[in-house]
């Protein structure tokens, strides 16, 4: 299915292959570039709030450079006892977050943006943050070890990959739209490309 040509052009405002990956599953044109802001944390942000605002200003950022394009902005903060855990980087803080985590929920936060520039700043966005809680299974630190050596996640929040071999990892999850987890939460993206007058299914 292709989108007519005179819909908006549609912009992932992201460098995730995993956020590429899932909004290719519609089936409709986009581009992506990268939005290149500081995702550092304001001081007493709730976390939600960081999810909500990095996702904005990523759509925003981008959005400015292409008038009259649809794009759309994603972040993810997860939370264990109300503090936020980041990307891990190193092998090191990937297995102290999963030593923190094992046997406990995480909730994540998927915060989502669709900025339409064909609209006034004020009206151009629609947002939702989707929560996800996880819990991880109580495993010994060398099956901890062992995963991250094989599947090195330092690039997730939360240091495993859901939607690979990080499934052995968790033991549930729970939430609204499954793909929310991995990064962008198409569900709620469907609902806002319908509101902004995308079809997904035309003869």
């Amino acid at each position: 299915m292709s989108v007519p040509r005179h819909h908006p052009r549609l912009i992932l405002a992201s460098s995730s292959v995993y956020r590429k990956e899932l909004l290719s599953r519609l089936r409709i044109p986009f581009e992506v570039e990268v939005p290149a802001i500081d995702e550092t944390p304001l001081a007493a942000e709730a976390p939600q709030q960081t999810a909500l605002r990095l996702a904005r200003e990523k759509a925003g950022v981008v959005a400015r450079r292409h008038p009259g394009a649809l794009v759309v902005g994603s972040d993810q903060v997860a939370t264990l006892d109300g503090n936020q855990i980041g990307k891990p980087g190193t092998h090191e803080n990937a297995l102290r977050q999963l030593q923190a985590m094992r046997g406990r929920d995480v909730i994540f936060h998927t915060a989502l943006c669709l900025w339409d520039g064909r609209l006034p700043d004020e009206r151009a966005a629609q947002t939702a943050n989707v929560q996800t809680i996880v819990r991880f299974r109580n495993l010994p630190d060398d099956e901890l070890d062992a995963y991250l050596r094989l599947e090195q996640p330092y690039d997730c929040a939360g240091s495993a990959k859901n939607e690979a071999l990080g499934i052995a990892i968790l033991e549930k999850i729970e939430s609204e739209d499954p793909t929310a987890l991995t990064g962008l939460p198409l569900i709620a993206l469907t609902s806002m490309l319908r509101h902004a007058g995308i079809p997904f299914f035309t003869r």
